[in-house]
């Protein structure tokens, strides 16, 4: 809880002063009203233009509307200027700088006496203007942007009488950047009501294509009724976040008191609002529109007190003890005084940037720093700060546990006078779940895991929590994985461990034939057939410490396999007797299936097949059988088919003669690859080519038939053989 009695430093305005062609620029206003008896209300007005460069005038007389709840015009008034007066340019600091010629902001002050009869609903009374300054930097357009300004009085069945508050002061012209705006923005109220205050809306008022009313033809003659819309903020700024500052702009709902650290050179528009209460009802809400202009103070003198951090979430705590470090926040200062407000000693006061003070008793003690003390450009503040025994609540943290059997006792420590109330949170996991002693015993926890256990401690207005953590431990706990038990000779299977524990493992893998693994997940192969068995030990060293627990599985089937074999007859032969009979051999009991894969695409399940090759190679046949167990079992033997060359073309042939016969001319070629046949007129030109062995010439070459008469071949290939690349040519002669 922080408290500022006063700052005596520079603030904020709501008036700005430059202008855009020759419009009247409004900078603020607000309407009031006083009861006068006998139905009787003056109406006040103020108005802030700025007088800067030839702008016109205040409106002279001022156009009113009186409206009643519906909306329905009452009367209109027209009001003259009662009196007007240039504000000084001030900025309610010694040491900020003094400027001059930046601004003219001039007060229009109008006041005239209406009889208003009682009306349910009550009355409106009505001033719109435009238009605001261009330079505005939280409005969009706003050199098109106008004023409402209003005020509402209410009707009797709200209250009988009534006089609308005030604000008692005219901000300063200037505040500075990158300060507190720290000004007393609060009103009074003839009445005694009781008035809260808040940031609230600027109204949006006339355009400039009418910048008044009445003003010529096609423009109203008369203001226009309620609701009225709000400016139009640019973004990120609205009526509760009107300019750029940091913190962001407040005001204290009791005292009026309005701060915040404007951090933006500049025009702002803002509002604030007095709202007034009557036994708890509203009666009305009092709006002053106006602008701040933010200009650069480098050198104004500052004091400020970071204030007092709270112990604890309760409201009014601060049990932080009776020594204090105070943290300085001042601008500009070099040399600071600081009282404590002790009233017990003299000796309270400290010339430190940040000093340390012990308190001698629990109090609420008021701190002044005053920075540059005993100039004229000094800067005092205070501080309030409530001093309370320090409340620092502790506990031991128990030792973690295994779950079986777990139970834990706690006992309270720390800093407390023990005079307070004391709560235990163990979590719903345990039982107990809570406890309101200092030591509480045998707390049990449902489950292994990691708890959060909370002790906190609330006296002298103060409540302080401590948080810490226990640990119930995972009993260790062997376990295999699930895996498939029955397989064929060799069966190998890698063993999936289950186990858990809250601390490191150590495994012992038993086989029923003799042999052991240390492994985690480790792989074992079984054999020869039989019924095997695999246990596991899982053994801690820590924390749960265990060296009992074993897992086993007792039915690992390990099936007989079957033996494959078979011959082939030829294994050697070339291409031109490819035609191999192959013949089981095997003796293995229980063979239920043959398959043969015979390298090139084909298969059989015939016990004895016959298999012809039609290419020539090296072919690797398998045999696999399968027993009743379904075990398999395959066999390979190499089968070669070696290649075969053979090469012959003719020297004549009869294309296109009719007989059907020896129309095509090609050589007869076997075991060659990488092969190319070309023809060849008598004049060297191509007119033949493929590199298929089975294709030929036809005689034709363009798609007529060529003419009898000699021609060239060309026969290239490489001898599969003999490895060699050769190339051939000769004649050819067609005849018809």
């Amino acid at each position: 809880m922080n408290i500022k009695i006063t700052k005596t430093y520079l603030l904020l305005i709501f008036i700005l002063f430059f202008k855009i062609g020759n419009a009247t620029h409004i900078v603020g206003g607000e309407i009031y009203y006083d009861n006068l008896g006998g139905n009787n209300y003056k109406i006040h007005m103020k108005v802030y233009r700025d007088c800067i460069g030839g702008i016109p005038p205040f409106d002279n007389p001022a156009f009113f509307t009186v409206f009643d709840a519906s909306g329905a015009v009452i009367t209109t008034l027209n009001i003259s200027l009662t009196s007007s007066l240039t504000v000084p340019p001030s900025n309610n600091s010694p040491c900020a700088p003094t400027v001059a010629g930046l601004a003219c902001v001039e007060e229009g002050y109008y006041e005239t006496i209406l009889n208003l009869p009682p009306k349910t609903g009550g009355y409106y009374i009505v001033y719109q203007r435009c238009c605001r300054n261009g330079t505005i930097l939280n409005l969009i357009s706003p050199g098109a942007v106008g004023s409402t300004y209003w005020e509402h009085i209410p009707g009797p069945e709200v209250v009988l009488i009534n006089s609308s508050p005030r604000f008692t002061k005219r901000p300063p012209i200037y505040i500075c950047a990158n300060i507190p705006i720290a000004f007393d923005h609060s009103a009074t109220d003839a009445d005694g009501d009781s008035l809260v205050y808040s940031l609230c809306t600027p109204f949006n008022g006339l355009s400039a294509a009418c910048p008044i009313v009445p003003a010529g033809a096609g423009c109203p003659s008369v203001n226009t009724p309620p609701p009225y819309t709000s400016v139009p903020f640019v973004a990120p700024y609205s009526s509760s976040y009107p300019l750029s500052s940091s913190p962001a702009i407040n005001i204290d709902p009791v005292t009026g008191f309005l701060n915040g650290v404007p951090n933006i050179l500049g025009q702002w528009v803002v509002g604030v609002c007095v709202s007034e209460y009557r036994a708890g009802v509203l009666i009305g809400t009092h709006h002053r529109d106006f602008q701040f202009n933010v200009i650069s103070c480098p050198a104004v003198v500052v004091a400020d007190i970071i204030s007092q951090t709270a112990a604890g979430p309760a409201a009014g705590g601060f049990c932080n003890g009776f020594t204090i470090t105070y943290s300085n926040n001042s601008f500009n200062g070099v040399t600071y005084l600081w009282d404590f407000g002790d009233p017990l000693v003299t000796t309270d006061t400290s010339t430190a940037y940040n000093p340390t003070y012990t308190f001698t008793t629990p109090g609420t003690y008021t701190v002044t720093l005053i920075a540059n003390p005993g100039t004229a450009c000094s800067d005092t503040t205070y501080e309030v700060f409530i001093i309370k025994p320090l409340l620092k609540p502790d506990f031991l943290e128990p030792t973690g546990q295994c779950f079986l059997g777990n139970s834990f006792d706690f006992v309270g420590a720390g800093l407390f006078q023990g005079t307070g109330t004391f709560a235990w949170n163990f979590g719903p996991n345990a039982i107990p779940s809570s406890a309101s002693t200092v030591t509480v015993t045998n707390v049990v926890y449902n489950a292994p895991g990691t708890y959060t256990v909370s002790f906190t401690v609330a006296e002298n207005g103060c409540i302080a929590t401590v948080t810490k953590t226990i640990t119930v431990y995972q009993d260790p706990l062997a376990g295999i994985g699930p895996f498939i038990g029955v397989g064929c000779d060799p069966l190998t299977i890698t063993f999936s461990n289950t186990s858990t524990a809250s601390s490191t493992m150590y495994y012992t893998w038993l086989f029923s034939d003799g042999t052991t693994s240390n492994e985690q997940n480790p792989t074992h192969t079984f054999s020869p057939p039989g019924i095997y068995s695999a246990s596991l030990t899982l053994i801690t060293t820590e924390k749960c410490i265990d060296t009992s627990l074993v897992s086993a599985v007792n039915s690992i089937t390990v099936n007989p396999s079957p033996l494959a074999g078979f011959t082939a007859t030829p294994t050697l032969t070339t291409i031109f007797d490819p035609d191999i009979s192959f013949f089981n051999t095997t003796t293995s009991p229980g063979i239920v299936s043959w398959y043969y894969d015979f390298a090139d695409g084909s298969n059989s399940n015939l016990v004895n097949p016959m298999h012809s090759y039609a290419t020539w190679g090296d072919f690797y046949v398998s045999q696999t059988v399968t027993n009743n167990f379904g075990c398999p079992n395959t066999m390979n033997l190499l089968v070669r088919i070696l290649p075969e060359f053979r090469f012959w073309i003719p020297n004549a042939f009869s294309p296109g003669n009719g007989d059907g016969m020896n129309d095509i001319f090609k050589p007869k070629v076997i075991g060659v690859t990488d092969y190319s046949f070309l023809i060849f007129n008598r004049w060297g030109e191509q007119i033949y080519k493929t590199n298929d062995t089975d294709a030929g010439w036809n005689g034709t070459f363009k798609g007529k038939a060529s003419p009898i008469d000699v021609y060239i071949w060309k026969c290239e290939f490489k001898n599969v053989v003999t490895k060699e690349y050769e190339s051939h040519v000769g004649h050819v002669t067609i005849v018809r």
